[in-house]
């Protein structure tokens, strides 16, 4: 990575992570099992257009936030997985994600999966960064009774619930 603006660690994490779509790309590998490129501007809640995701993906790539990878099962794909250094992201995306569920208007079935993890503390976050760990590092499925399947049942729950109020 380039030297920033100053030798500052807030300032230099700013500069690789503050721009709109850095830690959405983040987010959306961390709290989901979508790897391909396809996948992720597929399940972009917020839209993201190609062109960004594919810069953005290079610019993580390129930091050592993500590894760009042959799919074994399609030699046209590629899967984008996250790096032990963005795995140790997890305490400030919970901290991000509780701070913006307790000050701004979002919405419950969003706000669940930080609130959770805010709530479980830090046994829950190194319970959810290992198995980040088995998931993008070491290759495995995702567990069916995991941390990622316990915050994803939440959310459909809430998101159930909420569809049905709104009928």
């Amino acid at each position: 990575m380039a030297p920033g603006k100053s030798g500052c660690p807030i300032n230099m994490t700013m500069e690789l992570l503050g721009d709109r779509w850095s830690l959405i790309v983040l987010r959306d590998l961390m709290f989901s099992t979508n790897t391909h490129f396809r996948e992720l501007l597929g399940a972009s809640m917020e839209g993201i257009a190609s062109n960004t995701l594919a810069t953005r993906l290079t610019k993580l790539v390129d930091a050592g936030l993500l590894t760009r990878d042959d799919d074994p099962s399609h030699r046209q794909k590629v899967e984008y997985h996250l790096t032990e250094a963005a795995i140790q992201l997890i305490p400030l995306i919970t901290e991000l994600g509780a701070w913006g569920a307790r000050w701004l208007p979002t919405t419950p079935e969003l706000a669940i999966r930080a609130r959770l993890l805010a709530d479980g503390g830090p046994e829950l976050g190194q319970r959810f960064m290992n198995e980040l760990r088995d998931i993008h590092l070491h290759r495995r499925p995702a567990p069916e009774n995991g941390v990622l399947a316990e915050l994803t049942a939440a959310y459909q729950e809430i998101a159930r619930a909420s569809e049905h109020r709104n009928k």
